[in-house]
Formats: C-alpha cells, sequence, structure tokens
C-alpha cells in the first residue's frame, strides 16, 4: 500500500494523531476511536496492522498488552515525497518571515504616539 493510500483513511490519521504525543495501548487505541467513528475492535485492529505493515506505527508487548506508538519511516517516505515540492514554497515563506521581521522592526523603531480623548 502506498504511504498516501494508508493515510487516505480518515481513521488512520486519527490513530496516528493520538499515538504522537505518546505511546497507547491497544485497548485505549480501540476504545478512542470505536468511540469516535463508531467502529468495532476487530476494524481497529486491522487498520493498526496497516499502520504496522506500511512502517506507519510500531508494537511492543508489554505482559499481556500491546503498546502502540508512530514510526517516524513512514512520515520519512512522506516527507521525502513532499520534499520535492518544497521549492515551490520555501522562497515564499522565506519572503513572509522577512516581510514580518521588517515590519516588527519599523514598529519597534517608530516613534510612540499619545492619543487624546477619552475611553468608553
Amino acid at each position: 500500500m502506498h504511504v498516501f493510500e494508508v493515510l487516505a483513511d480518515p481513521v488512520r490519521r486519527r490513530i496516528l494523531e493520538l499515538l504522537g504525543p505518546k505511546e497507547m495501548a491497544s485497548g485505549e487505541v480501540v476504545e478512542a476511536i470505536g468511540a469516535e467513528f463508531g467502529i468495532t475492535q476487530a476494524a481497529v485492529s486491522q487498520h493498526l496492522k496497516v499502520l504496522r505493515e506500511s512502517g506507519f506505527a510500531t508494537v511492543r508487548a508489554e505482559a499481556q498488552r500491546r503498546l502502540y506508538s508512530v514510526d517516524v519511516t513512514g512520515l520519512q517516505a512522506v516527507d521525502a515525497w513532499i520534499g520535492r515540492f518544497r521549492t515551490f514554497w520555501e522562497p515564499k515563506l522565506d519572503a513572509l518571515a522577512t516581510e514580518i521581521a521588517r515590519g516588527k522592526r519599523e514598529r519597534r523603531n517608530a516613534p510612540v504616539i499619545k492619543r487624546g480623548g477619552k475611553r468608553a
């Protein structure tokens, strides 16, 4: 399965979002995804399997629990593909950063003008 086919599924994207900050037990993932998407434990397990086999998630056993976490391998493949297109937006983002810095500098160096009048 191509990396973008894996990420095309909203359930798998959500699982990755859940796993991003911390490792989670499979039961925790099943509970969260089941409540959010209304799918069964078997369906969530199938999504976890796809994520594992495609390099987006890793699993390790701890006693009777299976703990899942994000595997950077799949994300690196996405980053490599997107990297071919960075030349389209990086110069624009660099120019934007320059303009923001220029505006901050101008505001910082501008004289302070006191305004008269009453406040409501």
